[in-house]
This record gives C-alpha cells, structure tokens and sequence, in this order.
C-alpha cells in the first residue's frame, strides 16, 4: 500500500520545484558550477549573528505574540514611516511566502482571482490555487514591463487582487514609476488590493524601486523580509504591513498555523534592521555588471536592476529553454528553466549569487554553448 489514496487532489497537481530539481541534482554532481540557487554567498553580518547567540544564551528560545515581538514591530513602523512616510498595521510573518500564504487565505473566497505577472516566481500561482482563489496570468514577454492596458484586459467581476514582485525574480527586473503607478490606478478603479512583494527591495542597484505605497497605500499589502538582504534566508524571517482588517485576518491565520516567528530570530532582526549593508549591496552591483558584461552578445536578455539574476531567452538552436539548461547541465553548469517560472519555455533563470570566479567560468561555458548553437544554425 503506498498511502496514494491518502493524498489530496489539489495536491496532486503541484509539481516539484524546477528550482528544486535542479537543487536536487546538483548534489549529485561532482563540483558543478551552481548558478541555479537565489541564496546569498556573503556571510551573515557578525552583529546580527551575536545578537541571535546572544538571545538563545539568554534563553528568549520561546513563543512570542503571535504578532510578533513589540520591539521589533515598533522597529518596522519606523522604517515604513522614515523611508515611506506610511504608518501602516504590521506584523512579523515566516519569511515572505508565509506572508503570502497568510495574505490569500485571508482574502480570498473560493473562484476569487489574482492577476500575476509572466514570468512570476515559482510559487505564486500554487499558492492561490491552494487558498480557494484561481490565477490569472498576464504574459509581459519579451520586456517584462508591466502593461497598464494588458492588466486592466485579464480583470473580471471575481478578481479580488493584484500581485506584484519588485524587484522581480526571476528577472531581476524593477518596475518603473510609471508602471506601478498604472496598477496602483486599476486597483483603486476596480476596488482590488495589491500585494507587493518586496523581499529584493534592498538589492536595488540603479536607484530605489518604486513602490504601490506611494500611489495606493491604502489598498497595498507590503511583504518584505531580512532573508535575501542579510543572509539569513533559514530564519524564515518576514513582515507583513497594510490595511488594518488584512493585518488582522492574517495574525488569526498565523496563530492557527505558523503561531509565531522563531523569537531569537525576531530579536536578531532588530539588528540587522539597524546594521549598513550598502557595501554588500555594492557587491551585488558588481556581480550584476560582471554577468551581463559575460553573456551579452551570447543571449537575449533585459539588463536587470536587483535581486540576483538574469534571465535569458534560450539560443536559437534549442527547441526550449529545458533543452537549453539540459545542454548546461551535460557542461558541469546549473541554472533553472524558464519553465518553473512561466507559462512558456523560452528563457532560463542565472543566479549570480555565487563567487566571482564561478561566475566568470560559468558564464564562460553558457556562452560558448550558444555561440555553438548559432554555428550550427548557419551551417
């Protein structure tokens, strides 16, 4: 008996990861050059690492609200309100995709839709399907920009909100001003709440990125957290910030499932919230220069403005991107196919959080494969 009838339907619809498989199968690879995983390489800052020690040895091991701790909440007003001029509600959430979980649990009715943007991370339209809602995909291939008027075509009488990611993985993407601010006016139009995922928003390397605070706070659910920015992606560690009745709704949800965020971790954050890491940001910025320097000329691609990818149109030659990354694969590199991302197999997904030699090297190999296949195209 293997326990199938065991399993849910709903279920049984969700695939594994593309991010994963390829995670999966690098641990059986000896000594790939991995491009494939969007974890930082730099170290977890030394002030925020004794501040967690210091909290366990302190023996703050336990539950806190399900809130989250006050100090730390008081903490992220602060920042909202210095950086945004926005005093929202605000809770500390299990990283982002908990967030994400508790926000459509809370919002959506069963049939409720959520227009996302093609490509979207891996996540996103699992996650609605699982709350009750359905997802409405809006393609913005080959640009990745946000059209006003390809938005305003995908909304319906069940549409309930809007999610956005910038900057955007996979990417890596900002959304300018003027595209924000296009959703900002449907939402208010249509009475829908935008859910901006923000995780990425301290790796911004060409200037702040816009945000729907500044044209709809009223109707804007922030999801931000410390795990891309401070290398602390296992704290799980995240917030939620927005209209007082979503804030609500998710806390209960969040006391019925993830009870709390780990409380040493919580303390660690206040931390990191007050530790500089514009020089890790700078890094980044020169990893980002590095790898668009070594693939241009090889692929198509939109240069992209944070987080810590580039993402790729598969060379001609390749019938998808899977067929391209498969190639790599074969070549000792690992990247992820466009496919985990998107309704289409066209591009695949670089990550160039990983030391610069490997990234060079990698890089290297990726392109000579595409120089390959444009040879063997013209032959």
């Amino acid at each position: 008996m293997t326990g199938e009838n065991f399993v849910a339907d709903k279920i049984r619809g969700i695939g594994a990861s593309g991010i994963r498989k390829i995670f999966d199968l690098a641990a059986t690879m000896k000594n790939p050059i991995d491009l494939s995983m969007g974890q930082p390489d730099f170290k977890v800052p030394d002030p925020i690492k004794r501040a967690a020690i210091d909290a366990i040895e302190r023996d703050k091991n336990g539950y806190t609200v399900t809130q989250g701790l006050p100090a730390l909440r008081e903490r992220i007003k602060r920042h909202l309100s210095e950086r945004h001029d926005w005093s929202p509600d605000v809770f500390v959430t299990c990283g982002v995709s908990g967030g994400l979980i508790l926000a459509l649990y809370a919002i959506l009715n069963p049939g409720d839709e959520v227009i996302v943007a093609d490509p979207y991370f891996v996540s996103y339209k699992h996650l609605i399907n699982l709350a009750g809602g359905r997802p409405v995909v809006v393609d913005t291939h080959p640009d990745f920009k946000l059209n006003r008027d390809a938005f305003a075509k995908a909304i319906t009488s069940k549409t309930k909100a809007i999610l956005i990611n910038s900057p955007s993985n996979p990417t890596g993407m900002v959304y300018g001003a003027d595209e924000i601010e296009g959703i900002s006016e449907l939402a208010r139009e249509h009475d829908l709440l935008i859910i901006s995922d923000e995780i990425y928003e301290s790796l911004s390397y060409d200037g702040p990125p816009a945000t729907p605070i500044r044209f709809a706070p009223e109707r804007t659910l922030l999801l931000a957290g410390y795990g891309k920015s401070y290398a602390v992606t296992g704290w799980r560690m995240g917030y939620a910030a927005g209209p007082e009745a979503v804030i609500r709704e998710m806390a209960k949800v969040q006391q019925f499932t993830f009870v709390c965020a780990p409380q040493p971790a919580q303390i660690a954050c206040i931390t990191a919230m007050d530790t500089d890491i514009s020089h890790l940001v700078g890094d980044y910025r020169a990893k980002r220069d590095l790898a668009v320097g070594a693939l241009e000329g090889a692929f198509q691609f939109s240069k992209p403005s944070g987080g810590f990818y580039v993402y790729c149109e598969a060379p001609h030659g390749y019938p998808s991107g899977t067929a391209f990354v498969e190639e790599a694969i074969k070549n000792n590199v690992l990247v992820v196919p466009g496919s985990a991302f998107s309704d289409r197999d066209t591009h695949f997904r670089i990550s160039y959080a990983v030391p610069n030699e490997r990234l060079e090297a990698g890089c290297k190999i990726l392109s000579e494969l595409a120089r390959r296949a444009r040879v063997a195209s013209t032959s």
